[in-house]
């Protein structure tokens, strides 16, 4: 095992580790997109699903443990490769004032400063919905005899709650387009042949992403024609 330990240890292990849990985490946007979409298709939809989900005794706690181990690593790895990056240029300068004409290093920094930025937003956003979502903890919201729907719906009603969903939903699709393209190089995807449909996938794949979770604090609010019964 001691092989295994050291090969995550070093620069190449992380990257890699990283671009696992980027892609189990982008799994994950997905499903949770896919189940947040059934309150167009109705109450009914969204409360049988939402049922459906905590119903799992077992598998639920399971899956909540494993995502949130997940995003622990993810977050864990990022601040660590940075630091590292950060440290490998500064002893470097003089390779990397020899390159400002190429613009490769300050490239590479200002990506890695704002994946780190765009991340923190999106780690924010997070906390945001489950608080709202989750532990049920704003003061502002009556969350007493509602439905998972009627909940949903009075949380994205609020002021708060509609900005800085609109927010994280914008700097979530702008760190998944640039980070669903990079986990694919950090397992070694590397081609000139398949690295600009990556790069388009990954564009493709934020627009849907952020339009998907953004869509909601923007028609809940404006009445769509889904919602307007739930006052």
């Amino acid at each position: 095992m001691s092989w295994l330990v050291k090969t995550l240890s070093s620069s190449i292990g992380k990257k890699f580790v990283m671009g696992v849990t980027g892609l189990l985490l982008c799994g994950f946007l997905v499903a949770h997109l896919a189940g947040n979409l059934l309150m167009y298709v109705g109450a009914d939809a969204y409360n049988e699903y939402a049922h459906a989900l905590h119903s799992q005794k077992i598998l639920l706690p399971i899956a909540e443990v494993s995502l949130l181990a997940l995003f622990a690593a993810h977050i864990v790895l990022a601040f660590r490769t940075s630091r590292e990056n950060r440290a490998a240029r500064s002893t470097s300068y003089a390779v990397k004032a020899s390159k400002i004409d190429g613009g490769s290093p300050n490239s590479l920094a200002r990506a890695d400063t704002w994946m780190l930025v765009s991340g923190g937003v999106v780690l924010l956003f997070l906390i945001l919905h489950l608080v709202d979502m989750r532990l049920e903890l704003r003061p502002d919201i009556d969350y007493s005899n509602a439905s998972p729907f009627e909940r949903t719906v009075r949380v994205l009603r609020t002021p708060l709650t509609c900005l800085g969903y609109l927010a994280g939903s914008l700097f979530l699709g702008l760190h998944v387009s640039h980070g669903f393209a990079s986990a694919f190089q950090s397992l070694g995807v590397n081609h000139p042949k398949w690295t600009p449909w990556i790069q388009i996938i990954a564009l493709i794949f934020a627009i849907v992403i952020a339009l998907g979770f953004a869509s909601f604090p923007v028609l809940i609010p404006l009445g769509n024609p889904v919602l307007t019964p739930m006052q």
